[in-house]
């Protein structure tokens, strides 16, 4: 492990952070190609947030959370700290007074690869965490790793700067170069949706509105009676 604490990482304008998090993880993950989901592995402690900002990473050695405090130092208002281990780790790496100082700082919430714990604390701060594990085993602080460096999680590399949403569909790696191209990727996704909404409101049905009547025809679907299906089957 390269041991390294990376400062002063661009961001993305927190403008255009907050607009593309409205749309949600679906509807970006979809706009943009079904391109950076983190997977289902990381579910939110608490259902009902929505977030987005910038990644601050930190890169920790399994039961050590030395280098979380080390990126509490680098994040900035409207960040999300996203926390990995260089081996797999359940441990609770993170609780109540680590959130604490992130609020202070303004920071939006966590991304963990590994176990938090507080979970009770947690949710009466209304602090937004998504993690791999819920685990009440305490970690040490004693070996060194890096702060800002890529790192990977749910097999999408997440470099420091990197745009991350989270709700309760999950979390959602954006590269700052695509955020542009995400609004305006998802404005168009939602506009389609309403019309279709509307479509499906009205009583048309998905099988024609998509176009699947025909498909399911060329894939060799047939209509028939009950009593023409009773005959084949005599």
């Amino acid at each position: 492990m390269n041991n390294v604490v990376v400062t002063d990482v661009p961001r993305a304008p927190g403008d255009k952070i907050d607009e593309l998090a409205g749309f949600g993880v679906a509807t970006v993950h979809e706009a943009l190609g079904r391109v950076g989901y983190v997977g289902t592995e990381h579910r939110p402690l608490h259902r009902g947030s929505r977030i987005g900002g910038s990644a601050v990473t930190a890169l920790c050695w399994p039961g050590d959370n030395m280098m979380i405090h080390a990126a509490v130092e680098q994040c900035r208002p409207g960040d999300i700290l996203v926390v990995t281990t260089a081996s797999p780790s359940t441990d609770g790496m993170f609780g109540e007074l680590l959130a604490t100082s992130l609020v202070s700082r303004g920071v939006r919430g966590l991304v963990i690869d590994a176990g938090v714990r507080d979970v009770a604390e947690l949710k009466e701060m209304g602090f937004p965490v998504w993690s791999r594990a819920i685990s009440a085993q305490g970690t040490v602080k004693a070996t060194a790793g890096s702060v800002n460096v890529p790192v990977t999680v749910g097999g999408q590399t997440i470099h420091a700067g990197d745009v991350i949403l989270a709700d309760d569909d999950g979390v959602l790696r954006v590269a700052q170069a695509d955020v542009e191209r995400g609004i305006t990727a998802s404005k168009a996704r939602l506009a389609k949706e309403e019309a279709t909404r509307a479509a499906l409101a009205g009583g048309e049905l998905g099988l024609d509105r998509y176009g699947l009547r025909e498909k399911l025809t060329s894939l060799g679907v047939r209509w028939v009676t009950a009593e023409e299906y009773a005959k084949e089957q005599a």
